[in-house]
């Protein structure tokens, strides 16, 4: 679980709630059409410019940047190491005994056991790195599309506001809700956008550009142990991949 992003959303709202109360009451901020209009237009857009399984999924993308569990490159390049020096004493097949939790370096073992060569696992292990690049790019699309269209629903209703508050200027009581809902709208948006969207946007382009690492680290590993590359000096191109300060910590 990513504290850090549970902390600063939370935190965020907070700053924004406790200002909110220092002068009045949370129920003067509670405004439902301009909810609707900011969440209903906002989903609606989102319909318009995305397939339906994507913006479904979107929430799981949103649970990925609470509740992702990031490999660590060191680790990942350890283990590596230690099936290099497996396959340097008792062969490529030795690696058949190998069992791991992720999928991408179980299925690259596969295909090393297998016999692949080493320019046919290259080609399918980057392919998968790729495919999996899009579908990131994709969910992450549409939590960028969110961060512009709440600002731009918030602008939508309060330029409603301002023509129901134009319209009915001769009736003084209707001054204030139309006005309430001219503001609000544009809060609600901002908050959607800057506390929520584009945060989430930069860290699921952090987790993606992490992800993608470390399986490019996997890819070059496994095709050095196909090639037969001394395990040490394996291990130094794969420590290139880490920043200098942690190069020695696995």
């Amino acid at each position: 679980m990513d504290l850090a992003t549970i902390i600063g959303i939370v935190s965020a709202f907070s700053v924004v709630i406790f200002g909110i109360l220092m002068d009045s009451g949370i129920m003067l901020f509670v405004n439902i059409p301009s909810i609707l209009i900011v969440i209903g237009g906002t989903i609606a857009t989102m319909l318009i410019r995305h397939k339906m399984s994507d913006v479904v999924g979107s929430i799981n993308v949103l649970m990925r940047a609470v509740f992702v569990k990031a490999q660590e490159p060191e680790k990942v390049i350890g283990q590596l190491i230690d099936m290099a020096n497996i396959a340097r004493k008792d062969g490529i097949l030795a690696l058949e005994k190998i069992k791991s939790d992720d999928p991408f370096l179980q299925g690259a073992i596969n295909h090393c056991v297998d016999g692949a060569d080493p320019e046919f696992l290259e080609s399918v292990l980057s392919k998968e790195l790729n495919y999996l690049a899009d579908r990131h790019a994709r969910g992450m699309g549409i939590w960028e599309g969110v961060s512009e269209m709440a600002p731009a629903f918030g602008m939508i209703g309060t330029l409603i506001g301002l023509v129901q508050m134009l319209a009915n200027m001769s009736d003084p009581s209707s001054i204030g809700p139309a006005m309430a809902v001219a503001i609000l709208t544009t809060l609600y948006g901002s908050l959607i956008s800057n506390c929520v969207a584009i945060p989430l946007c930069t860290k699921l382009a952090t987790y993606s550009k992490d992800e993608q690492t470390v399986k490019q680290v996997i890819i070059d590993g496994m095709i050095g142990i196909q090639k037969g590359v001394n395990p040490r000096m394996l291990q130094e191109a794969l420590r290139a991949a880490l920043p200098p300060s942690r190069r020695d910590l696995e």
